[in-house]
């Protein structure tokens, strides 16, 4: 028995370290854009963001590329400062946030990309389909105490899809040729992160 207690405890005290060596922290939604830019009439870009959104990174932080990443965002969240457009975004022509009320990404992959950049692989899922996309990050940024003795750090990601890819295929032909809104969509993500207590 006694040996028995003793390969427990050693083996416990080889994991202390893996333990100890991931960190958790929570996204914090009001220091935090989740935003993106498409291309209108083929002349300017319309800049929006998501008002909703919450997720969570596990950081390894002894080797970073077996960090993970989750991240969800309430589509129906969608401000681009005009109501009537964030009601047709909201509507069965693109996000149809009744039907599909969240998009999420889930990392599957994270490796170093040079010194403070990371590319993290991951399934989107956006209106009912799953693809995979690739951000570029930079970061995280060096811990920060704030004020209430909470540990802060940040990243900023970015990365390009075409809508169609996700089945968001609505547009209008314009008659001097082209049409009203772009397929690729720019993504940008700006992230402030709390560390779990």
């Amino acid at each position: 028995m006694k040996k028995i207690f003793a390969s427990i405890a050693a083996i416990a005290a080889l994991a202390l370290p893996v333990i100890a060596s991931a960190s958790t922290w929570n996204i914090d939604p009001d220091h935090s854009n989740v935003g993106f830019k498409v291309r209108h009439l083929m002349v300017s870009n319309v800049k929006g963001s998501f008002e909703k959104h919450r997720g969570v990174l596990e950081l390894n932080d002894k080797d970073i590329t077996k960090s993970k990443v989750s991240v969800t965002i309430d589509t129906a969240s969608v401000n681009t400062n005009v109501a009537k457009r964030d009601e047709h975004l909201r509507s069965a022509d693109f996000f149809d946030a009744a039907k599909y009320p969240t998009m999420t990404f889930t990392s599957k992959k994270v490796a170093k990309a040079g010194k403070g950049k990371l590319k993290v692989t991951g399934d989107l899922t956006l209106h009912g389909v799953t693809r995979e996309v690739v951000l570029n990050v930079e970061g995280p940024a060096k811990e920060s105490k704030d004020p209430w003795g909470n540990l802060r750090s940040g990243v900023v990601g970015s990365t390009k899809i075409n809508r169609k890819d996700f089945g968001l295929v609505y547009n209008a032909a314009l008659e001097t040729g082209g049409v009203a809104v772009g397929e690729d969509v720019d993504i940008t993500l700006e992230i402030e992160m709390i560390k779990a207590k």
